[in-house]
């Protein structure tokens, strides 16, 4: 049986990375609608790295998605400033929220005048986070309608890399890393209560490059950061290409008709 049998995951693929980013902009666009039309608003993390430029690709051309009500934070952060080449913020800026009309008010960055202080930005991130989802002593963990997600080859997801310390948090909302095996070494990042208590997680993942820790991720048990991934009440999707995805066996489902 596949490691995820489970009927809250689904896993796509796609024939190459521009039918994925359709795939993304059809998954999107629904979870949008569905959020804004059940309580105002929709709010979604975003990871860094290849993921804003797929997600964007077709996302950004959709006039009928409703961006004034978008809400968006990102799963983790580089304790860069904002116009930094490492910025996962300014990334995203130049594929998705230059073409947009997301309110920048709605769009929560990593405080640039505590980049130097990783700690305080992750509390920081924690206060802009309480705004959005209540107080902190009101909800015990903030619930995205939506967070997307990449893996990196040694299986990390955010900034939760294996075998560090802070797969263990299970209490703070946000968490500072001082010492990412992938450089640079500061950042902060969603942790996995915040993760697995989304409405909505979703892995985007494209590239040959990605085959053995896909097959690792999606066919075998283990403890890797992207296995721990496990919404408790929402759903998990995996979104590949089929170069992504040549070594998975778990079963699969195809093209756009199934999202």
């Amino acid at each position: 049986m596949p490691l995820h049998a489970a009927a809250a995951t689904q896993i796509y693929t796609f024939s190459d990375v521009h039918a994925l980013s359709q795939g993304l902009d059809k998954y999107v666009a629904k979870l949008s609608e569905e959020a804004i039309r059940r309580h105002g608003k929709f709010t979604v993390a975003i990871s860094g790295g290849s993921l804003p430029k797929q997600l964007s690709a077709v996302l950004k051309h959709n006039q009928t998605v409703d961006f004034s009500k978008w809400i968006v934070y990102f799963a983790d952060e580089r304790c860069v400033p904002l116009d930094h080449e490492d910025s996962n913020y300014l990334l995203s800026k130049k594929e998705l929220f230059d073409y947009v009309n997301i309110p920048a008010e709605n769009i929560h960055t990593i405080n640039p005048e505590l980049v130097d202080d990783p700690e305080e930005a992750a509390e920081d991130y924690i206060s802009q986070m309480t705004g959005t989802f209540a107080t902190k002593d009101s909800v015990r963990f903030p619930v995205f309608d939506l967070i997307l997600l990449g893996i990196g080859p040694d299986g990390h997801t955010c900034s939760l890399f294996p075998d560090h310390e802070l797969l263990k948090e299970n209490e703070a909302w946000c968490v500072s890393i001082t010492d990412s095996p992938k450089p640079p070494p500061c950042r902060i990042t969603l942790t996995f209560p915040v993760l697995n208590h989304a409405h909505n997680v979703a892995f985007v993942v494209a590239g040959e490059g990605k085959q053995d820790v896909l097959h690792h991720i999606l066919d075998t048990a283990g403890h890797l950061p992207a296995q721990m991934v496990k919404p408790t009440t929402g759903s998990l999707s995996w979104f590949l290409d089929d170069a992504a995805a040549a070594k998975v066996t778990s079963t699969t489902q195809k093209g756009l008709e199934r999202l």
